[in-house]
């Protein structure tokens, strides 16, 4: 599953350019992180990083979930730049 949403990610990323590095950490389930133009599931230290589960993710990239809804449901937990969290909407368009 986190395959897919990776590679769902670096669609969105060869539409839509992050210059900021950030990174989605699903617990057990592991972790998606975008830099350098691409998604990976390598860890690296990153400008922001969205705690959220895996299947919640998937919510949020197919569109199921409101990241704002999320944020305040306490479903999503951010640290670090949240200004890198806010440009994630463009991506998700993308």
């Amino acid at each position: 599953m986190l395959t897919e949403i990776t590679d769902k990610l670096n669609r969105g990323l060869q539409k839509v350019s992050l210059e900021d590095t950030l990174k989605f950490d699903c617990g057990g389930d592991g972790i998606i992180v975008l830099a350098d133009g691409q998604a990976t599931n390598a860890d690296q230290d990153t400008d922001c990083t969205i705690r959220i589960s895996e299947s919640n993710l998937s919510k949020l990239i197919a569109g199921d979930l409101n990241p704002m809804t999320a944020f305040a449901m306490g479903k999503i937990k951010v640290s670090g730049d949240m200004s890198v969290a806010m440009k994630l909407g463009q991506l998700l368009k993308g």
